[in-house]
């Protein structure tokens, strides 16, 4: 698959099979992760790869709808901010950093034929709590991790000369 197609396929997945992760493909994915930049290198991420088998419940607290529970694991994103790239003007990159990691395992996925969605809109103070994060560790963001048991709807985005700015 190309980029272009790769890009333009993936979807925000929110139903997923029963078929498990192999072992290699997620390997993969948390490799993709690994490889992704980051601020001066200094990588202030940690990865979660969460079974959901008999975790359903407690993971429900951290997101509750349905399908964040429903494919065989869920990856979780977090930054250490002390270990985070900080400019000039105070601006930490840890958040930034995160984000890059995730996109680089929600395409690795989509590559693979697996579904995500990432989900932000969470409950930080369940998310400490269920996965015993320590001190320091900061949840960013989350995703199921699943073959996609729904269809992509076509994609509504706004005009590119809209998003361009002249400079």
């Amino acid at each position: 698959m190309d980029f272009h197609d790769l890009v333009a396929g993936r979807y925000s997945v929110r139903a997923y099979g029963p078929d498990p992760v192999s072992d290699a493909d997620l390997a993969m994915i948390l490799e993709a992760a690994r490889l992704a930049p980051t601020a001066c290198n200094n990588q202030p991420i940690r990865l979660l790869a969460i079974r959901t088998a008999g975790r359903q419940d407690d993971l429900q607290l951290i997101y509750h709808r349905p399908w964040f529970v429903a494919g065989p694991l869920v990856i979780g994103v977090c930054t250490v901010p002390a270990e985070g790239w900080v400019r000039k003007d105070g601006k930490n990159h840890a958040d930034i950093d995160a984000a890059i990691v995730m996109d680089h395992i929600v395409m690795q996925a989509t590559e693979l034929g697996y579904g995500t969605c990432w989900v932000c809109n969470f409950d930080v103070a369940a998310a400490r709590e269920v996965l015993h994060l320590p001190e320091g560790v900061e949840p960013i963001a989350f995703t199921p991790l699943g073959r996609p048991a729904d269809q992509a709807r076509p994609k509504v985005r706004r005009d590119l000369r809209d998003l361009l700015l002249e400079g």
